[in-house]
């Protein structure tokens, strides 16, 4: 009898711990379903705002879903005194090159590029939807972060139009202004200033136009691939020459409000809520002064000979975006009143420079700032 009673004990016993460790076995694997669950959504970066705060403690709310505007181009070709007169608007912000973002974009390209390395990334868990994930955070970081928060935020960065397809489908709606400029004066401007660019010899206009040319093809035909609808390519000639037309159709096409304030970036440069410009970038010293036409045609009469008789083989482009590769000088039109006063007032030098730049003026290096 004790013997049965035991064996009763022991097997009622070991059906309690049996349905106790069955219990604590659900229990366990729902808490790591939950802590999964947490993880994951912790881990989507894409689907979370950037919450920033000015310091009138307005807050504003930044995602991948936001209008970003994104400026770019050949440098020399009007990218700085675009922004410039963007960020004289009371509701946009663009601020200095990153420099960083096109780095990061070339880097993203060169992945994809390579079969090798891609399909090391994709067997390590790094696939295209991990790293575009990675890339919408990191680049709506730098620009949410390098600046002071506003309504509109804007990015200029002259060779991040190489990679405009990519980002309009990592910024749906994002919009982009390409900045086109007659090739002959951006390579003047970058030979005369010594401007360093990666893959441009400065010791030849037949290089650099040849160069000119390449980059501004795969910007341009990527702007036609996006549509008009999202990217406008804005003509430096024509910005420079009718400031007033060009502006009131940019800010038709970013859907932002008319604001008087653009048409004369310079009196806000270094201001609070204006346009924050340094010494350090190679432009500063050009976009100081109001619209002027003195850059417009500085190229003429400085290219050699042989450059200017092939100059539609080496620069088919030129035509293409309607510039007459034989025409010395061309003619880009006539000037608005505005702008023939602003120009006679910097001849005379009848204008204040800033005391209040950024950083300290540059001595040796050079940048890919364009102007």
């Amino acid at each position: 009898m004790r013997v049965t009673m035991r064996r009763v004990l022991l097997a009622v016993g070991s059906v309690v711990a049996l349905m106790v460790t069955l219990h604590l076995g659900q229990q366990v694997l729902e808490c790591q379903q939950v802590l999964s669950e947490r993880r994951h959504r912790l881990m989507r970066p894409e689907s979370e705002e950037l919450v920033m705060m000015d310091s009138n403690h307005v807050e504003y709310r930044y995602s991948k879903e936001m209008p970003l505007i994104f400026i770019g181009g050949v440098p020399r070709s009007g990218t700085t005194l675009m922004r410039a007169m963007l960020d004289a608007h009371p509701e946009v912000r663009c601020g200095e090159e990153t420099r960083i973002i096109p780095r990061v974009l070339a880097m993203r390209q060169a992945w994809s590029k390579s079969g090798r390395e891609k399909m090391r990334l994709d067997e390590a868990g790094v696939t295209d939807q991990v790293l575009d994930a990675a890339m919408q955070a990191f680049i709506l970081e730098v620009i949410a972060k390098h600046g002071e928060p506003a309504r509109y935020l804007c990015n200029k960065d002259p060779f991040t139009l190489k990679s405009s397809v990519y980002l309009s489908r990592l910024f749906p709606n994002s919009k982009f202004l390409l900045m086109v400029r007659d090739g002959r004066a951006s390579v003047h401007s970058m030979i005369t200033r010594k401007v360093t660019i990666a893959g441009f010899d400065l010791n030849s206009y037949r290089d650099c136009l040849t160069k000119w040319n390449k980059a501004i093809e795969v910007m341009y035909s990527q702007c036609l691939e996006i549509g008009r609808s999202r990217c406008l390519p804005v003509y430096y000639e024509q910005l420079v020459l009718h400031p007033e037309q060009s502006m009131h159709a940019i800010m038709k096409f970013l859907d932002i409000s008319w604001s008087d304030t653009v048409l004369h970036h310079e009196e806000l440069i270094g201001k609070p809520g204006g346009v924050s410009l340094s010494k350090i970038e190679r432009s500063t010293d050009q976009v100081i002064k109001p619209v002027n036409m003195e850059a417009l045609s500085k190229w003429i009469g400085h290219i050699p000979g042989d450059v200017l008789q092939d100059m539609a083989h080496i620069a088919p482009m030129l035509a293409r975006l309607g510039y007459d590769p034989y025409a010395n000088p061309p003619n880009y039109g006539h000037p608005d009143p505005l702008v023939v006063n602003n120009t006679h007032r910097v001849l005379k030098g009848d204008y204040k420079t800033p005391a209040n730049l950024k950083g300290h003026p540059q001595v040796t290096q050079n940048t890919s700032s364009s102007h």
